[in-house]
């Protein structure tokens, strides 16, 4: 390997007076600076050409560079300026010094890295490439940055460090075989270390700083504030409702914090952001006073209710019950949904307990505070089948105003089993009104009201003793139903059905079967008529008996039949 180098000063640099002559007799006069072979020395430009550079070393030639080794660099000497070469050889074959910028320059490197190693100072340098386990750093030479030691934390991605500028240390070196191994991390460490100390002087409760957030988590971020990290929990982000960190920050940003609580011993630092402003409860009673109509963004639901931001920090909540005036809400997502904009009306404040109570259906009028002059008893209305039960039918009359049409008010001879029997969803229908309770939100309706009641003339149609014939629509254990006329049914009892005993109605009708039969009961009140084929018979049979007998016989039969029929029925 080379020797180490020595510096020469070599020619005049221009002194004046006695001084100068003395240099200029050393430089030019009968004795010749001695150089040794492997030297870097210093000489002063003489000539710039196109292939070559001349510099006088004081020796007794000048010595020739190739202009290439300046090109390389950039920038070419001026005539007259000192440069530092390096001395390969003190003559050629043509007599003249062999000089050279490169071997200088790496000589100079290699000294300065050198000193860099022994003093444990840093090295700056540019990332060139990424290599088989790290990085390729040019700090004059070539240098090798392991992956482990690029940062204080592993690099995913080295490539993005490549055309960096960086500042490492050498923790390996070989002059002889011009090895470099650096490392970026202990340079970072001793400066998060400054920075560390110098932050747990300065650093108080109650300060202001700037941080960088470093990682974030599910429960919050934490914030480099300079060689110590800080705990931004999730609940001192926002005064406003957070789902996660990383909806407001990213790593990388720049924030902002307020110190609010630093332990010395642990090191450790609780950080919050949004005590940067007021808490926005201490003016609610003023900004959403009660009565006050506003609006915001539903940003969750459960089952009593939906929970309505009226600003960031600042929730209330509107209860099932004043979502509508007229619907009963079994779930608020039937009326709203999770980012919908709402107005709503302010109910009541409770500033300690930080509760807003909201109210939904105040933004509109109450259409049951006007009900009854729209909707009188004994009036016909027009509306829609909205929904069946098992006991009736709902009517929507309007919007958000419904009337019950129970089942004993849909005919007035039918008995319907169901309302579907008679009516379908989405039916538009007329029906009268029957009663109206503004407080407690009920319209009944009626549709058999709109018809008149047959039964009302049916012991004049149908008297007692009068022939009827009528269709078998229905057998029972105790006797079969004869429809006499749409809407009106006579009960035929069993035991009303021949003089000798029946155990079941289908061994003499069945269903479809028309028959003559005698009335011998009729009930207004009741809805009965009651019917009998064995009474027919005797009618014709018998009468003259019964004539003679002054009917008594067939009023006591009459009679028993009436009160079988009573006890059937029942």
């Amino acid at each position: 390997m080379m020797n180490e180098p020595k510096q020469t000063l070599g020619g005049p640099r221009g002194e004046g007076g006695d001084a100068a002559e003395e240099r200029m007799e050393d430089w030019y006069g009968t004795g010749v600076t001695e150089f040794e072979e492997g030297e870097v020395v210093r000489g002063r430009v003489v000539h710039v050409g196109a292939s070559e550079v001349l510099v006088d070393v004081g020796y007794k030639s000048e010595g020739a560079i190739p202009i290439e080794e300046f090109h390389r660099h950039g920038v070419l000497p001026k005539v007259g300026e000192e440069i530092e070469v390096y001395l390969e050889a003190k003559e050629d074959s043509e007599g003249l010094i062999v000089l050279s910028k490169d071997k200088a320059d790496k000589i100079k490197v290699w000294d300065a890295i050198t000193q860099a190693y022994e003093k444990s100072a840093p090295v700056e340098g540019r990332v060139v490439e990424v290599v088989k386990g790290g990085l390729a750093v040019d700090v004059g030479v070539k240098a090798f940055l392991p992956g482990s030691q690029v940062d204080l934390r592993p690099v995913k991605n080295l490539a993005s460090m490549v055309g960096q500028t960086i500042r490492a240390k050498v923790i390996k070196l070989n002059r002889r075989r011009g090895n470099v191994v650096l490392s970026r991390r202990s340079v970072l460490e001793e400066e998060r270390e400054e920075k560390k100390k110098h932050t747990l002087e300065v650093l108080s409760e109650g300060m202001v700083l700037t941080g960088t957030v470093k990682n974030i988590t599910d429960y919050g971020a934490f914030i480099d504030l300079g060689g110590i990290d800080g705990l931004l929990h999730v609940t001192d982000m926002s005064w406003g409702r957070v789902g996660h960190p990383s909806e407001i920050f990213q790593v990388g940003d720049q924030v902002e914090v307020v110190v609010l609580h630093f332990d010395r011993e642990t090191g450790r630092v609780s950080l919050g952001y949004k005590q940067k402003s007021s808490d926005p409860w201490e003016r609610v009673e003023k900004t959403y006073a009660a009565g006050t109509k506003t609006h915001g963004k539903v940003v969750s639901l459960t089952n009593y209710g939906a929970f309505i931001e009226l600003e960031p920090g600042v929730e209330g909540l509107v209860h099932v019950s004043e979502m509508s005036w007229t619907r009963r809400v079994r779930h608020p997502s039937k009326l709203v949904n999770v980012g919908d904009e709402v107005e709503v009306i302010v109910l009541d404040v409770n500033r300690g307990a930080k509760r807003i109570s909201l109210g939904m259906k105040q933004v509109e009028p109450d259409p049951w505070a006007t009900i009854e002059q729209r909707y009188k008893p004994g009036a016909r209305t027009l509306g829609r089948v909205r929904n069946l039960t098992d006991f009736g039918a709902f009517i929507e009359l309007e919007p958000g105003v419904d009337g019950l049409l129970h089942i004993s008010d849909m005919s007035w001879t039918r008995n319907v089993g169901h309302p579907s029997e008679i009516l379908k969803k989405g039916q538009e229908l007329e029906t009268q009104i029957l009663n109206l309770d503004r407080e407690n939100k009920r319209i009944s309706l009626g549709l058999k009201q709109i018809q008149p009641d047959p039964w009302t003339t049916v012991a004049q149609r149908y008297p007692m003793g009068s022939r009827v014939t009528g269709k078998v629509v229905r057998l029972t254990d105790f006797g079969a139903f004869v429809e006499l006329e749409p809407g009106v049914d006579g009960l035929l009892h069993i035991s009303q059905m021949s003089n000798r005993p029946i155990g079941r109605p289908d061994e003499l009708v069945t269903v479809g079967d028309e028959l003559t039969l005698l009335v011998i009961r009729v009930d207004q009140n009741e809805r009965r008529i009651g019917l009998s084929l064995k009474e027919l018979a005797h009618a014709i049979v018998e009468v003259p008996k019964e004539e003679e007998r002054g009917g008594g016989r067939r009023g006591r039969r009459g009679g028993k039949q009436r009160d079988d029929y009573d006890d059937d029925e029942e």
